[in-house]
């Protein structure tokens, strides 16, 4: 009989490598709590640097906080892509976790249903007769590769056996005369570089890795080809908005090759926008761009020559001087009103605030946040009704807000930071009290601001317009595409259409039909 082996020994040598998978268990926890403090304390960081952003004072703070945001993005990516493989390890944090809320995939993405068959077998009896008492449903995104395709248009030729003409269909119009690209491809091509951010050699990489050889200077040129086709749409655009009552306006600077030198100069995309959904307005919202190799007050002069209403806008001395000479050339009201921002009077105490903790900075952000609380209720709501609110809700808190202000001055050294926060809002006080007395202002700038937020973050990627012919273009194709972006449109699918449109040659008397508002009014051809 064989004698068993003494276990002790195993027994051992079991608890000690329980013992060792332990304390790796201990330390890989340690070390996954430890990433997700890190990721919230980037993440608070890149929130600073972002509300920075849109507060910047300056051309090189505004490249060195660009800089920054970006790394701390690429940190956040890499941190959280090595916390999702970390989560999938068997270990659980003892501490409790906010766990992502899972939303229902999107009801109007086509579905392909696959059936997994269980058998017709039972594994325990062997039967074979079944009767059906449910199903599970699980739902996955994927995601099909978009592929280019080769369309041939082939066009018989016939022979009249009568008179022996020859005939033929008329070739197709395209885009680009002797060109290959299709609409939906020249779209493609301009939403990737000025909404997406990818610049065009870029964009020749990509179409390398599916077999495909187009170079740079190629999609260039159909870039070049459909900022020429929308043109006129876009200077209708334009019309439309200048013809609104309000406009809401901004600036951003964006890199320009000089020519000769090979170094980069500043010039200006300015955004003028049209949306009147929070008070009910009749108008379409739309946005108009337009360039210019510098940020004098000339500029948005010659832009807004034919406007006559109001201005949303911040505190650019070319926006006061344009109020100015417009009060000075008429004995009746003046041709444009400038209604300021609160958004960047808050800003200065918030700046303050963060860096000071100062008592005085948090009592103006809530007696500031008591304004936008209003703001909030009537989003949405006719002109009359918010004019009402206003007077008997935001007009008392105004007043009180600007002698508690005024008191505060008086108390601090000019050359105190918040001083110069309370002095900010005081100079402007009556262009920031506008808002109160007309329901279709806005209490802020923010939809011009938005506006610009596209150019902001994709700027980095192509680096510098090559020319001022190339900021024309570029403001040309913002406009149709971030048009049609504030009426719920697919900028590509709508640039498509307009420029299948065009060139199949669109009347010219009509087309207002291929203004974005317009066209979302069909939804046959949104279909198509």
């Amino acid at each position: 009989m064989p004698i068993a082996a003494d276990p002790v020994p195993e027994i051992a040598e079991l608890r000690v490598l329980l013992a060792e998978r332990e304390a790796e268990l201990a330390a890989a926890r340690a070390e996954l709590i430890g990433a997700r403090l890190q990721i919230e304390q980037y993440r608070a960081q890149l929130a600073v640097l972002r509300r920075m952003q849109f507060g910047r004072s300056s051309e090189r703070l505004g490249e060195k906080l660009d800089h920054q945001i970006e790394q701390l993005e690429l940190l956040l990516e890499d941190l959280e892509e090595g916390e999702a493989m970390a989560r999938r390890a068997p270990i659980q944090s003892r501490g409790a976790r906010r766990q992502p809320v899972r939303r229902p995939l999107p009801k109007h993405l086509p579905r392909e249903e696959v059936v997994h068959d269980p058998g017709s077998v039972c594994p325990d009896c062997g039967g074979t007769r079944f009767s059906r008492v449910g199903e599970d449903v699980t739902e996955v995104l994927e995601k099909i590769p978009a592929r280019l395709k080769v369309i041939r248009h082939i066009r018989p030729k016939l022979s009249c056996r009568a008179c022996e003409r020859i005939i033929q269909a008329p070739a197709p119009a395209l885009p680009i005369e002797k060109g290959r690209p299709g609409p939906g491809l020249v779209a493609s091509v301009v939403v990737g570089k000025y909404l997406d951010g990818l610049p065009l050699y870029r964009q020749s990489a990509i179409f390398r890795r599916e077999g495909v050889e187009i170079e740079r200077a190629t999609l260039a040129d159909w870039v070049g080809h459909a900022a020429w086709w929308v043109a006129p749409l876009a200077e209708l655009i334009g019309g439309q908005v200048m013809a609104a009552p309000v406009l809401h306006t901004d600036d951003t600077p964006i890199a320009v090759l000089a020519p000769g030198n090979g170094k980069t100069r500043t010039g200006r995309l300015w955004t003028y926008v049209v949306d009147e959904r929070p008070w009910q307005g009749q108008r379409a919202p739309a946005a108009y761009y337009r360039f210019s190799p510098d940020r004098r007050g000339e500029r948005p002069r010659d832009h807004l020559a034919l406007f006559r209403g109001v201005i949303q806008a911040d505190a650019f001395s070319g926006y006061e001087a344009l109020v100015r000479a417009a009060k000075q050339g008429s004995r009746g009201p003046p041709a444009v009103t400038h209604a300021a921002c609160w958004a960047h009077a808050r800003r200065k105490f918030y700046d303050v605030f963060e860096s000071t903790g100062s008592p005085i900075a948090e009592e103006a952000l809530r007696r500031i946040g008591e304004l936008y609380a209003i703001e909030a209720e009537i989003t949405g709501q006719p002109v009359d009704r918010r004019l009402t609110t206003r007077q008997a809700s935001a007009v008392p808190l105004l007043n009180r807000l600007h002698d508690w202000l005024g008191a505060q001055r008086r108390r601090l050294s000019a050359k105190n930071a918040l001083a110069r926060a309370i002095q900010y809002a005081l100079a402007r006080w009556e262009a920031l009290m506008r808002y109160a007395g007309d329901g279709r202002l806005a209490i802020d700038n923010n939809a011009a601001e938005r506006a610009l937020r596209t150019i902001a973050v994709t700027r980095k990627n192509f680096l510098f317009l090559g020319s001022e012919a190339g900021g024309e273009r570029a403001a040309i194709l913002y406009t149709v595409l971030e048009s049609a972006r504030l009426n719920g449109l697919d900028p590509e699918g709508f640039l498509a259409h307009v420029i299948a449109c065009l060139a199949q040659g669109h009347p010219i008397d009509r087309l207002h039909e291929l203004l974005p508002w317009n066209w979302q009014r069909q939804p046959a051809r949104m279909a198509a």
